[in-house]
């Protein structure tokens, strides 16, 4: 029985830990193992209906302490599609989806200077990099920019609609990503390690980190209470039968001596008083 227990115990460890192999996950803030790289939130919503404007998504990661995306680089660039590849995987039922990003024209399409050098970063950025799908911005009312994300849709002249860059109406409703400053003294990562590339450089480790205890718990409980179950019962059958056996034992032992004591006494034949 022992035995036993312990192996179902250890299969729930494997458990516990497969339910840490989430990755990238909507809501979670995913930051890097060092204090180099900056923190990022994906903020993706299954109902449209809980979709945000730009200002809203704005106004939402700046009251956490972060800003809405702004990309230094191709690298950094890459790194987001990596991480959306990693939240979209196959099984999550997340699918197409725009994201706004950081990027919004400053004034209108009749200010001097060309309509794509109109366009700013809402948290400051001087970064000039830019990653527009083919034939955008198309200007006109559309201020603010989204991050394509639409894998089901059939593929335009500039590709499949997927990370490439469109300008949209500001009040149009989205998911959207946030980014933080690096964490000083990272917390323990909820989340095992993951890998992402890079380009030009080495796989990176990524920790994904969690505000509050309740969702861990959660992670933590779910998949072992089947197994729990499983070594209850175990335990309370083994018990069972151990007590049956007991008192089975206990019932037989007064008829296990077959010696008797005749109350009568008996005359022997050649016995003279």
């Amino acid at each position: 029985m022992i035995r036993v227990v312990s192996l179902l115990l250890g299969a729930s460890l494997l458990c516990g830990q497969e339910a840490f192999a989430r990755r990238v996950v909507s809501g979670q803030k995913v930051c890097f193992a060092d204090v180099k790289h900056p923190c990022y939130k994906m903020a993706y919503f299954h109902e449209l209906s809980s979709r945000v404007s730009f200002q809203e998504a704005r106004l939402a990661c700046e009251t956490e302490g972060g800003v809405l995306l702004s990309l230094e680089n191709e690298a950094e660039q890459k790194l987001i599609e990596s991480m959306l590849q990693n939240l979209t995987k196959p099984g999550t039922g997340i699918s197409d989806g725009d994201f706004w990003i950081g990027l919004l024209r400053s004034a209108d399409g009749q200010a001097s200077g060309a309509c794509p050098d109109l366009y700013q970063w809402s948290d400051g950025s001087s970064s000039q990099f830019r990653n527009w799908y083919t034939d955008e911005p198309s200007c006109g009312s559309e201020k603010c920019v989204v991050m394509y994300h639409q894998p089901t849709a059939n593929p335009g002249l500039g590709g499949p609609y997927l990370y490439q860059w469109n300008d949209d109406r500001c009040n149009m409703k989205h998911n959207y990503i946030c980014k933080y400053e690096p964490e000083i003294q990272p917390t323990d990562p909820v989340e095992k390690p993951f890998l992402t590339n890079q380009p030009g450089s080495t796989h990176e480790s990524v920790v994904v980190t969690e505000a509050g205890i309740i969702p861990n718990l959660i992670y933590v409980i779910i998949p072992t209470i089947p197994l729990l179950l499983l070594i209850l019962v175990a335990f309370g059958t083994c018990c069972f039968q151990m007590l049956h056996k007991s008192k089975g034992r206990t019932k037989t032992s007064p008829n296990q001596s077959t010696l008797w004591i005749s109350k009568s006494t008996r005359k022997e034949s050649g016995m003279e008083v």
